[in-house]
């Protein structure tokens, strides 16, 4: 089954208050499939980045999803994931190792950088998430 990971993480203040947003959408209609979103406590932008990026793929394996497309506004975690950048960062390591056993569970994941603007919907669940940690 294809589907579609849009995913995305943030923290106010790097490190800060952090939390992640992941949607998975149907290919064809885009209709939102499932939603996963958490606050992190206090983290980096980039390890929030990650776990958006785990929970999507989670929740698409949940689906039963055997074909991924991910799109990203990270170009960090796109760059890592596709194999074009190393992985120096010692916090990153095990979170691209969790999500590379994820990407071989679910067989063929190819990533994609997309523009903010066009992320919104992950963007807003981690803005979200961010807030009701905040108690906002």
């Amino acid at each position: 089954m294809k589907l579609i990971v849009e995913a995305d993480g943030g923290s106010r203040g790097n490190p800060g208050p952090a939390g992640y947003g992941a949607v998975v959408l149907d290919p064809v209609t885009e209709e939102v499939l499932a939603e996963r979103a958490e606050g992190l406590g206090v983290t980096t932008n980039n390890v929030a980045e990650y776990q958006g990026l785990i929970a999507g793929l989670r929740a698409a394996i949940e689906l039963g999803a055997t074909d991924v497309e991910v799109r990203m506004d990270s170009k960090l975690v796109v760059e890592q994931m596709s194999g074009r950048w190393k992985i120096k960062h010692p916090a990153m390591q095990p979170l691209a190792k969790e999500a590379g056993g994820l990407v071989e569970e679910i067989g063929t994941v190819r990533f994609g950088w997309i523009p903010r603007a066009r992320n919104s919907r992950a963007d807003a669940l981690a803005n979200q998430a961010m807030d009701a940690q905040a108690g906002l």
